[in-house]
């Protein structure tokens, strides 16, 4: 008992220590990861889970290293976005894989990626015809980015000096049958309002709203919890059999 004790209380300790690391190092996604961040990452994960779990071990020494890694990290952090070089050496640079239309074959064989995954994530991004192609660059992180040819490029309302509106962003006002009072007199209205409009479309009660969000242009999107759709759509697509 006291064993399994010991494992809860360091298990805390662990998850605690890594939530206060992982908001100091920054808002990064898995895919936006260096190779130097990923395999931070693991070690740090790694020693945590002995802190947790390996009770043959002094806690206050894997605590130290821990923190010794973690601080490590940030560190190198701060000194890359002050050094360019350091941030070069840790991060690296892009590559550029394919320039009008011609694969580089040498710089292609310097980040060892199959000539067959680049078809790949070029045709994942809607280029099947290289010759569409102006740049495409292999990021630090491993992600293709492209860079069509002008010619091939879709037009915008810009291109064709068309008028448009601002889009902006929504506000929530109902999330899982709540109202969020914040939001409502943010956008300067009040529960009589919302309850107009809810009537207005029929729903009756604010339970009833699994989210509801109003537009800049002054529309109330609302999505019921029960959505009275006529032919519910299969919750399991590969198994539809087709039309009738």
């Amino acid at each position: 008992m006291t064993e399994l004790l010991h494992i809860v209380i360091r298990s805390i300790i662990a998850v605690l220590t890594l939530h206060i690391f992982a908001r100091m190092v920054g808002k990064q996604q898995i895919g936006q990861l260096s190779f130097f961040d990923y395999i931070s990452g693991i070690t740090v994960g790694s020693i945590a889970a002995d802190l947790a779990t390996n009770l043959d071990d002094r806690p206050l020494a894997l605590w130290a290293g821990l923190i010794t890694w973690m601080l490590l990290i940030i560190g190198f952090q701060y000194l890359s976005l002050q050094n360019r070089q350091l941030h070069k050496l840790l991060d690296g640079e892009p590559v550029v894989v394919v320039h009008n239309g011609k694969i580089l074959e040498r710089n292609l064989a310097l980040t060892r990626l199959p000539v067959d995954t680049l078809m790949s994530e070029l045709r994942a991004k809607g280029i099947f015809d290289l010759n569409e192609l102006e740049f495409a660059l292999l990021e630090t992180d491993g992600r293709l980015s492209v860079l069509k040819k002008s010619q091939y490029l879709p037009v915008t309302p810009h291109d064709l000096q068309l008028a448009t509106e601002y889009k902006g962003l929504g506000t929530e006002l109902i999330v899982d049958g709540k109202i969020i009072y914040q939001n409502l007199s943010e956008v300067g209205k009040d529960y009589t309002w919302l309850r107009q409009e809810l009537n207005n479309q029929g729903i009756a009660k604010v339970e009833d709203v699994f989210y509801a969000v109003l537009s800049p242009a002054g529309t109330l999107f609302v999505d019921k919890y029960q959505d009275d759709l006529t032919k519910p759509q299969l919750t399991d697509v590969s198994d539809y059999p087709g039309p009738n």
